[in-house]
């Protein structure tokens, strides 16, 4: 009984492994058929551009301060006025300033006085000495006593002329007309004039034309020129985009980080008042555009089939112009040499290649269930 029941256990096991074979190799078979995601080549519009991050400023920008100190008495002015060119901003407190400016005055007074005086000692000096009664000595001493009056009456002048517009200082005018887009002090604030000039007011002389000012890479500034196109947008208005031109290309760069960029400013419309001091600018240059031209995805020039990535036999390099795409013809890919041309990021020109319009060009493959499943239950058995 051990014997017959050892033999039918023998028999069925190797009637299963038959089983199971067969069953595999069915498997395989069915597996071996790939399936491809594919992209259809077109007709369409291509524009390379160049990416950039900028800030949008005024093109006239004035810092208003003070040339003298003092503390804040009126303020005339604020965030977002119209002002013209000549109108009072502020007034700084002038009584120390007039105090000084009488005081002046007074010297001046006192300075008119003393030349009267040594004027008519020289007059009578000079009669003394046609008569010999006193030496060419002291006559030259009363004349350097008539300049030397002299000398202090202009100085007395000068200061004040100098406490006159140091009080007229004390008003604050807008030397343009445009819009306040910064105030920067209060009434009562005292502002320090003495080693360096304090900002009060930011003055914009006209928001409906403004420029961006864009830090550009080394490696795209060689394609940049004067007059290019840009276009742009706003993260305020991320749907509409706006349009501009390269005014100056700036010769400075930029090192930070051993990373070098140059400055570029573009000028931009804003006859909306949409764009605002301040706001960054997505930037896309418009380094060259073709319209209707026969253009495929840039998925499909990176597609590899599985064979040539597992293959270890390295492949004759091509120019940057040479590419290759996979056509698929009746579920069988094919693949086709392509010299190519612009690209947009997402679609490429084909320049030549057999390649037509309507095409189906491979981007992916498609893993089969069967296939995975039958390795896995292969590893199990």
């Amino acid at each position: 009984m051990i014997t017959i029941s050892f033999k039918h256990s023998i028999i069925a096991a190797a009637i299963i492994s038959v089983a199971v074979m067969y069953w595999y190799g069915n498997e395989n078979k069915e597996g071996k058929s790939t399936q491809y995601k594919t992209r259809t080549v077109e007709r369409g519009d291509i524009v390379q551009s160049i990416s950039a991050n900028g800030t949008l400023t005024p093109v006239v920008l004035v810092n208003v301060g003070t040339q003298i100190s003092g503390t804040v008495a009126k303020l005339y002015a604020d965030y977002n006025d119209q002002v013209e060119i000549g109108q009072i901003l502020a007034e700084l407190d002038p009584a120390l300033l007039r105090a000084q400016l009488q005081q002046s005055k007074a010297n001046l007074l006192n300075a008119q006085v003393a030349v009267k005086i040594a004027e008519a000692k020289l007059k009578r000096n000079r009669l003394l000495k046609e008569k010999e009664f006193i030496s060419p000595e002291a006559l030259e001493i009363v004349e350097q006593e008539v300049e030397a009056a002299h000398a202090q009456l202009a100085i007395s002048k000068a200061q004040v002329e100098r406490d006159q517009a140091n009080l007229n200082y004390s008003v604050i005018r807008s030397p343009i007309s445009g819009v306040v887009i910064a105030r920067d002090v209060d009434i009562g604030q005292t502002v320090a004039a003495n080693f360096q000039t304090p900002t009060l007011f930011q003055i914009a002389k006209d928001l409906r034309r403004m420029q961006i000012n864009i830090s550009v890479a080394e490696a795209d500034i060689g394609q940049l020129h004067i007059d290019q196109s840009i276009n742009f947008t706003v993260d305020a208005f991320p749907q509409r985009k706006y349009t501009g031109t390269v005014r100056q290309v700036r010769l400075n760069p930029t090192i930070q980080e051993n990373v070098v960029t140059y400055n570029v400013v573009a000028m931009v419309d804003n006859e909306d008042g949409t764009l605002l001091p301040g706001m960054t600018a997505n930037i896309h240059f418009v380094v060259m555009q073709k319209t209707d031209v026969l253009r495929v995805s840039n998925a499909a020039l990176r597609y590899q089939p599985k064979d040539n990535e597992s293959s270890q036999s390295p492949k004759p390099a091509k120019s940057t112009a040479q590419s290759t795409v996979y056509r698929l013809s009746d579920n069988q890919s094919i693949e086709v040499s392509i010299t190519t041309g612009i690209t947009d990021g997402n679609f490429t020109e084909i320049v030549t290649g057999d390649i037509n319009e309507g095409d189906k060009v491979i981007i992916s493959e498609i893993v089969d269930k069967k296939e995975s499943e039958s390795k896995f239950k292969l590893r199990v058995f």
